[in-house]
């Protein structure tokens, strides 16, 4: 749906919700499960040996492979009779379709906590130099990668027991009945392709590659496509490591937010007053999507009212912003404005909740930091 049809629909309802913000239709989106990332699970893996040895499909993804790739077919062959079906990972893709309730003051409970935070202020102590490198070079404030890997493995603790070839050729040929089976399942191939390709250009054994039950690996949890375009040797030593070097995982990780058009010193969210004519307009406004499409001036003419003390109005009246809808069953919605940095968090992860998470979570790791570098009084040299 454009912009110009949103503004439209906008202004027809903006009347009705300013007065009965009360109220909001649950579409169907908003009950699905709002996936955690992979740490915050842990579970056995479950397998059916043998399942994908001589696979009518798998068979044809060889030969596609030996044509455009020159693989040699025995040693791919060889490769999948190793591969074994995971029901855990069948299992966990089918669940994040079935239907419940959301909980943004869960989710935030869940990560933005004691725990995540001092391990944050932790690694950040111990890796400032690679993130203050980072941070120049591709403009990513370190905070934000302190927040993403704090979220996504908890700075490397979790990262996932899973072979990866296993979940990938579970979800790439075994992808349970959905939907969206199709989509997913081209996804999980294309994912399965560049992990071979990862694998065999690196010298590593695809069996040894362990990771999360959607096949994300290492430190910052990238699929093997997002090892392809955005890793980096940031360590140095001409070999790249995402489970081991977190110099590596630092400097793919600000990677992967320029190349997806992080905007350097720019706002991430911006609050929004609690008051119903305020809440009423983001009502009518929020149409579930993460890119910017709204002009601030629009809304505020409408109604809204910035909890913000340092927007310049003026100068950002032209600035496109997002709703940012946050549900907590028996409570009160939660709205708040997403500016372009914010849609680039979610496409590393394409849930608000989490997007979110990263930013709360970076803000008070930051906020640890700049008190513990309050230089302490120097005592007074005594006098002669």
């Amino acid at each position: 749906m454009t912009c110009w049809i949103l503004s439209l629909l906008f202004i027809l309802s903006i009347s009705y919700s300013a007065v009965a913000s009360g109220s909001r239709h649950m579409g169907a989106d908003e009950t699905k499960l709002e996936a955690f990332p992979m740490q915050s699970r842990t579970f056995e893996e479950e397998i059916v040996p043998q399942r994908y040895a001589a696979n009518p499909d798998v068979n044809a993804f060889i030969s596609d492979m030996v044509a455009r790739y020159d693989f040699d077919t025995r040693a791919l062959q060889k490769i999948f009779n190793q591969a074994v079906y995971s029901k855990t990972a069948a299992k966990f893709m089918l669940s994040t379709a079935t239907s419940t309730l959301k909980s943004w003051q869960a989710y935030e409970a869940h990560f933005v906590e004691t725990q995540h935070i001092n391990a944050g202020v932790k690694f950040w102590q111990k890796n400032e130099a690679v993130l203050q490198r980072a941070s120049e070079e591709f403009g990513i404030p370190p905070e934000v990668i302190v927040g993403i890997i704090g979220i996504e493995t908890m700075y490397g603790q979790n990262m996932g027991n899973f072979r990866t070839l296993d979940t990938l050729t579970t979800l790439a040929f075994d992808y349970p009945e959905t939907s969206n089976r199709a989509q997913r399942m081209a996804l999980f191939r294309k994912n399965l392709e560049d992990f071979l390709l990862w694998t065999q250009s690196s010298g590593i054994e695809p069996i040894t590659v362990l990771g999360s039950y959607s096949g994300a690996i290492g430190i910052p949890q990238f699929l093997p496509s997002s090892i392809i375009k955005y890793a980096v040797d940031y360590e140095g030593n001409h070999y790249i490591d995402l489970r081991n070097s977190i110099a590596d995982a630092i400097g793919s990780v600000a990677k992967y937010l320029k190349q997806h058009g992080w905007e350097n010193r720019r706002p991430i969210v911006w609050q929004i007053h609690k008051d119903d004519g305020s809440i009423g307009i983001a009502q009518a406004a929020e149409n579930g999507r993460a890119e910017p499409c709204w002009p601030l001036q629009k809304l505020l003419r409408a109604g809204m009212l910035l909890n913000e003390d340092n927007v310049d109005i003026a100068s950002e009246a032209q600035t496109p912003v997002a709703v940012i809808r946050l549900p907590t069953p028996k409570q009160p919605t939660k709205y708040m404005l997403g500016l372009r940095n914010f849609y680039v968090l979610t496409r590393y992860n394409h849930s608000f909740f989490y997007a979110l998470a990263v930013y709360q979570l970076g803000e008070q790791v930051k906020a640890q930091m700049q008190a513990l570098a309050v230089v302490t009084p120097q005592p007074a040299r005594p006098t002669h």
